[in-house]
């Protein structure tokens, strides 16, 4: 199982949440702070970084 995780760079102010509670650690930071979805493969679709993005700015859909 696959996941497709898009971070809507409007909404995101870059808090660094999504870094941070990543169980399989999928994102990095890059310079700015900004989360940047290195590792998609890891992903489990757990979605915690949804649940707890105070923005609203991550989707994370499961691929067959």
């Amino acid at each position: 199982m696959s996941s497709q995780i898009t971070i809507n760079r409007k909404w995101c102010k870059s808090c660094g949440i999504c870094v941070a509670f990543c169980p399989k650690k999928v994102f990095d930071a890059d310079r700015d702070g900004a989360p940047v979805v290195a590792r998609p493969q890891d992903c489990v679709a757990c979605t915690l970084c949804v649940m707890r993005c105070p923005d609203f700015a991550l989707k994370v859909e499961k691929e067959a």
